[in-house]
C-alpha cells in the first residue's frame, strides 16, 4: 500500500485492556452501585410493599398525561424491553396498581392505566422514599462530590447513548 492510499485508511484504535486501577475504580462503582440499589430496594419494599419497578411504572403513569400511557412507549420510558413490562404489568394488574385497557386509537395496542389504589399507594410510598434516598445517597456526598457524580452519571449516560 503506498503512502497516499494509507493516509485515506480510517485510523483504527487498539482497545487497551483496563489497569489494575482503573478496574479497582469500576469495582468500587458496580459494588457501591449495587449496595445503593438494595438498600434502597428493600426500604422500599419494606416501607410500602411496592418493588422497585412497581415503583418505576407508578412514577412514569404519574407523570403521564390522564395517568396512562401505550405499553410500548412505557417500555420505552422505563427502559425496559416489552416482555419484561408485560409481565411486570400483569402482577400489578393483579394487585389492582394498573389496569389494562385497548388503546382507543389503535385496537392493536393497549394503554396501561393508575388506578385509584395504584396513585394512593404511590403517593403513601413517595416520600420515604424519597427520604431513603437522602439518607442513602445525598447525605453521604458533600455538595461538590455530588456535583461530580452528577457529572459522571452524565458523562456515561452521553457516552452509551
Amino acid at each position: 500500500m503506498d503512502e497516499m492510499t494509507a493516509s485515506r485508511q480510517p485510523q483504527r484504535r487498539t482497545r487497551r485492556m483496563p489497569t489494575a486501577d482503573e478496574l479497582r475504580i469500576w469495582r468500587e462503582y458496580i459494588e457501591t452501585a449495587e449496595l445503593i440499589r438494595a438498600r434502597i430496594a428493600a426500604s422500599l419494599q419494606q416501607e410500602s410493599g411496592l418493588s422497585t419497578g412497581d415503583y418505576v411504572v407508578l412514577l412514569a403513569l404519574s407523570e403521564a398525561d390522564a395517568q396512562r400511557m401505550r405499553s410500548s412507549e412505557l417500555a420505552t420510558r422505563i427502559g425496559w424491553d416489552r416482555s419484561r413490562l408485560s409481565h411486570h404489568v400483569g402482577r400489578m394488574e393483579r394487585r389492582e396498581l394498573i389496569r389494562r385497557e385497548e388503546c382507543p386509537t389503535d385496537n392493536r395496542g393497549a394503554e396501561i392505566v393508575l388506578t385509584p389504589t395504584g396513585a394512593d399507594a404511590f403517593d403513601r410510598s413517595t416520600v420515604p422514599h424519597l427520604r431513603e434516598i437522602r439518607a442513602v445517597f445525598v447525605d453521604a456526598l458533600s455538595a461538590e462530590q455530588l456535583a461530580a457524580a452528577g457529572d459522571v452519571a452524565r458523562a456515561l449516560r452521553a457516552h452509551l447513548t
